[in-house]
């Protein structure tokens, strides 16, 4: 069995866009799990991405006490035996890895934002790291993006990364 994971982050939604881009609806339908690394800004991006699945999401610096109240600062859950961690901020991408594997030392896969840079890395001790960028404000990046995860039989089958 496969379950497919929808990774967003840094959405900033209205301020860097009215609302989320038709392929990322598209693939939260497609998901079985939805995660959210932070910043959505507007709770209504909570309340439109609960309406396509199952929601897995942290508050970011960007976010108000609406979402604070109902979102915390670090999420984890266990899917197919994959331990999962969800948190906005990493600090500094020098020796990230090293700093997690410390800090998340009971996940094996950790999702990140904040940066709106994508990440994919693993650490020391084989945690991969994965922030998905931006779906909305992609600063300097050369796109918006987005992930999609695959897990299979206790681990991560694949890992893509989706440019809009």
């Amino acid at each position: 069995m496969t379950t497919r994971l929808l990774l967003i982050s840094d959405t900033h939604i209205p301020g860097r866009a009215r609302r989320l881009p038709d392929e990322v609806l598209r693939e939260a339908d497609a998901a079985d799990l939805i995660v959210h690394a932070g910043d959505w800004v507007a709770a209504s991006v909570l309340d439109d991405l609960a309406t396509h699945g199952d929601v897995l999401g942290v508050y970011g610096n960007n976010d108000g006490d609406d979402l604070r109240a109902v979102l915390p600062e670090v999420a984890r859950r266990e899917v197919d035996g994959v331990r999962i961690a969800v948190v906005h901020e990493t600090g500094q991408k020098q020796r990230r890895e090293e700093r997690m594997d410390a800090a998340y030392s009971d996940a094996d896969l950790l999702v990140f934002g904040h940066s709106h840079i994508p990440w994919d890395t693993t650490s020391p001790r084989g945690m991969r790291l994965l922030n998905p960028g931006s779906p909305t404000d992609r600063r300097r990046q050369p796109a918006h993006t987005f992930m999609t995860v695959e897990l299979a039989d206790g681990g991560i089958r694949s890992v893509r990364l989706h440019r809009i």
